[in-house]
């Protein structure tokens, strides 16, 4: 993977970019979760529906654990939320916690919208996705161009093969070395310092999958593979998320070019579903395994922290939305689970799209 996000390929290089800065302030970067159910009004758990500002999710648990003096890992939440944002989402609290002892709390930064009681605790991935609303000042172009070309960008990103999808730099750690310490701890080798344990652990292991994934795409972009299969492929059902091994490549590249399927990229790990042993789409993923001078089984030491998975190569937007403000536009479109905005904002921007975090 290039140093820089600006160095990936771009699937809509036709279009010239905004340019522009993404983030200048906490608003112009929101993030509303769309939930895969709402609390039923009943149970012994309450579902809270809360606002942050500029907080990560991980401090947020933190907070609330504090504050309600239960443990943080009682807190369910479907997924994590930018910091550098405002963000709304749901968390579930345990018993014997009440929703007015939730909508009492007073955290900085934080607040609670709603709180209704369900029967379950939320658990990681249950949500639809995400909506995102963001808007880009200090432009290169004039804002009526910037709406134009804006507009074309999300148009091809919302028809297959969709938008490449990268894992975006915050993923990476504040100096892009957490991919160095996931390495470390599935190679064996010594690390500076107290070794990371607990979430932290898992974190820097998937940042070095996150980091190979990213490696794959670019290769397949750059082979000019992006939506093209190769016989072997793992490929994945759009609508019920199954996974299988391509062995009709002619019909199942009609399958995808329709919008039935998908492909995915590799995130290594010892129970990871493989292409077909010896065929064009496992001698790829082997020669990034190869390049790292490790084996699937290398990640087998750190069992369920790095199982392995597949993830889509793409992804597909809906409810895009382009409208002019002053002097800055107004971006909006939804995504699913795992996927990043700014992946999405660096083919209309071309550029650096994000900073360190």
């Amino acid at each position: 993977m290039p140093d820089s996000e600006s160095l990936l390929p771009y699937q809509t290089a036709d279009v010239p970019g905004i340019g522009g800065c993404l983030r200048t302030s906490l608003e112009d970067f929101q993030v509303e979760e769309i939930p895969a159910y709402m609390p039923c009004g009943e149970g012994d758990h309450v579902f809270a529906w809360i606002e942050k500002r500029g907080l990560t999710s991980a401090f947020l648990l933190g907070e609330l654990a504090k504050a309600l003096e239960i443990r943080d890992s009682d807190i369910g939440i479907a997924g994590m939320k930018d910091r550098y944002a405002v963000t709304r989402q749901m968390v579930s609290l345990p018993p014997p916690i009440t929703p007015e002892a939730v909508l009492a709390l007073e955290i900085k930064g934080v607040k609670i919208l709603s709180a209704e009681r369900h029967g379950n605790k939320l658990r990681t991935g249950h949500l639809k996705g995400n909506r995102f609303i963001l808007r880009v000042r200090d432009l290169s172009c004039s804002v009526e161009d910037a709406v134009s070309r804006s507009t074309l960008v999300l148009e091809k990103l919302a028809v297959v093969p969709g938008a490449p999808n990268w894992y975006g730099a915050q993923r990476f750690g504040r100096m892009g070395d957490n991919p160095g310490v996931g390495k470390a701890l599935v190679t064996g080798t010594e690390i500076k310092g107290r070794p990371p344990r607990g979430r932290k652990r898992r974190m820097y292991i998937s940042a070095y999958q996150s980091l190979l994934f990213n490696r794959y795409l670019e290769d397949r972009m750059n082979d000019g593979l992006f939506s093209t299969l190769v016989t072997g492929e793992v490929l994945q059902k759009r609508d019920s998320g199954g996974m299988f091994v391509s062995e009709d490549l002619d019909t199942d590249q009609e399958r995808f070019d329709a919008g039935e399927l998908t492909l995915t990229g590799p995130m290594f790990g010892h129970k990871m579903k493989c292409p077909a042993e010896g065929s064009p789409a496992f001698e790829r993923e082997e020669k990034h395994l190869k390049a790292e001078e490790i084996e699937l089984q290398s990640f087998k030491p750190l069992g369920k922290l790095a199982m392995g998975t597949r993830r889509p190569l793409s992804v597909v937007l809906s409810g895009s939305s382009v409208k002019a403000g002053d002097e800055y536009v107004e971006i909006c479109f939804d995504l699913p689970s795992g996927s990043y905005a700014t992946s999405i904002m660096r083919e209309v921007i071309k550029g650096e799209t994000d900073f360190p975090q």
